[in-house]
């Protein structure tokens, strides 16, 4: 059994515990999705975080240039720095996938003073938590990020790609298309979101996939210690998931009891 086929086994109980999720029964209406969004915005940005990171240790970003020691991986990161943080949007304008997700909650009026907020206190030079702090971000959406940064921290890239590799969903596509198809709104409300969602579905399940795991071999290569961490950043990542969302359940189910009240 190859170190790819046998991290996926170890990681298949909590990749079920999170694709039967009672997230998911949860959404049920558009005002489901929009509390939902706005907490799962966190971890839309903190990608990008990931993503940079990788780019700074795979890529050369630094002054005088030189080649990068794997000029493949280097291939593959620069062209995911591309597809996310500077695509193109249904109305053909360069913008982050960030910005588009953004752009798709202020479609469907989802919250997004939080968010903006924050990234204002990062754009000021604040810490995570100082941002956190002053935007009233959720404890979990905080400590989902933190876990984030804490990856990024240790500056070694086979852990960084881990996260970056394993622990990202891939069920939340399907998900919202359901969502959107029964909704009373019109298709034309979701415009910006089913973009999102294609382009989701486009570039993460037929490219950057099978490259992030031909990135995760050629990290770690015959060093079973790296094999070791690789395993471990996923499971911790795939914990912080479900945490996440049990939080965003608990939102979800206080809100629909308040509706009742």
């Amino acid at each position: 059994m190859g170190n790819i086929e046998r991290i996926e086994n170890e990681l298949a109980p909590l990749r079920q515990k999170l694709n039967e999720h009672k997230l998911y029964k949860s959404l049920k209406t558009v005002e489901d999705i929009k509390i939902f969004m706005e907490q799962h915005v966190f971890a839309v940005w903190d990608f990008m975080s990931l993503l940079k990171a990788l780019q700074n240790h795979l890529t050369t970003t630094s002054l005088p240039w030189t080649p990068a020691p794997n000029p493949a991986t280097a291939r593959f990161i620069n062209e995911i720095v591309l597809g996310e943080e500077s695509d193109v949007n249904e109305l053909g304008e360069p913008k982050s996938h960030y910005e588009m997700y953004l752009d798709a909650m202020e479609q469907i009026h989802a919250k997004t003073d939080t968010i903006k907020l924050f990234i204002t206190c990062i754009e000021n030079n604040l810490s995570i938590n100082e941002a956190a702090k002053k935007a009233g971000i959720n404890e979990e959406a905080l400590k989902f990020m933190q876990f984030t940064f804490d990856v990024i921290d240790t500056h070694e890239p086979h852990k960084i790609a881990s996260a970056f590799t394993f622990g990202r969903e891939d069920v939340i596509p399907d998900m919202f298309f359901q969502i959107i198809n029964q909704s009373e709104m019109g298709s034309d409300s979701f415009s910006k979101l089913t973009y999102y969602l294609n382009r989701h579905i486009e570039l993460d399940g037929d490219e950057h996939g099978p490259l992030s795991l031909k990135m995760i071999q050629e990290l770690c290569g015959t060093d079973s210690q790296k094999w070791g961490d690789v395993l471990e950043v996923a499971k911790q990542s795939l914990e912080q998931r479900l945490a996440l969302w049990d939080s965003i359940t608990m939102k979800i189910e206080r809100n629909k009891l308040t509706e009742l009240v």
